[in-house]
């Protein structure tokens, strides 16, 4: 995984501390200059909304935005997705007070496939992050993202990628390199991919279900590399497996509309 500036250097042992730490700082009166991104908001009673905010520091984050759909608004423009923002909030509840939110800027706007591409990874962290959950390297992974969403034109590696990264950060990921009884991966032989277990070397008269995976993908799965068509399109159909997997089988909205736009 590529470094992304500010992320926090820490062993696994201290993670746990850290996130207790920083739920602690979350639940504090007030919090200044958050760094953060909108990934979804929706009405609160009759001029608010709820804006549910991925922040640097302390992950996924509900805001009450007050008067944030009147004109006259200090919230007026800012708080769609993909706007680089300094967040502050106050309160003690689940549900937080958004206090103010600058533009901070920086980013180019997303267009077309990258704009579908982009609000299919904010569905993704609101339905798989838990509030006050701090991910500050996913938090990173997720600024590459929309960088590169914004100037590459493979969207699905860039996908691929970031995918990976958030079952990684909130433990979900199984290892690619090797089977699940420790055998290293063979580029040249076909796997059963089982999700929570890994992948278990196919066998002659074994059943494909449908969780067959070629040893090549696997291992330029662990090594973030999807620039071959065949890995790219094996490495999609596992990935969604999985996901839907920790989603409960429930469909994302955007996948929908995008099959929808297909059709027209």
């Amino acid at each position: 995984m590529p470094a992304h500036c500010g992320r926090l250097a820490m062993t696994e042992a201290a993670a746990p501390a850290a996130r207790r730490t920083a739920r602690a700082r979350a639940a504090d009166v007030r919090v200044d200059h958050q760094p953060g991104f909108v990934l979804h908001s929706y009405p609160w009673r009759e001029t608010s909304l709820i804006v549910e905010v991925f922040s640097r520091d302390f992950g996924r984050v509900a805001l009450v935005a007050r008067g944030a759909k009147r004109p006259t608004s200090q919230f007026r423009g800012l708080l769609s997705p993909f706007n680089p923002l300094a967040v502050s909030w106050s309160g003690r509840n689940d549900i937080k007070m958004m206090v103010r939110a600058d533009w901070l800027g920086g980013m180019q706007p997303l267009r077309g496939d990258a704009l579908l591409a982009a609000f299919y990874a904010n569905e993704l962290l609101v339905r798989l992050l838990a509030r006050l959950d701090p991910h500050e390297r996913l938090f990173g992974s997720y600024v590459e993202l929309l960088r590169a969403l914004s100037h590459e034109t493979r969207h699905d590696i860039t996908l691929r990628t970031f995918e990976l990264d958030l079952l990684q950060d909130i433990g979900y990921e199984v290892p690619l390199d090797r089977c699940a009884d420790g055998e290293p991966i063979d580029a040249e032989a076909h796997y059963l991919f089982g999700v929570g277990q890994g992948a278990q070397r196919r066998e002659p008269g074994d059943t494909d279900d449908g969780s067959t995976v070629t040893g090549r993908t696997l291992l330029a799965m662990a090594a973030r590399r999807f620039d071959d068509d065949g890995v790219a399109a094996e490495a999609k159909g596992l990935l969604r497996r999985v996901i839907r997997y920790h989603l409960g089988g429930k469909p994302l909205n955007t996948r929908r509309i995008l099959q929808d736009l297909k059709q027209l």
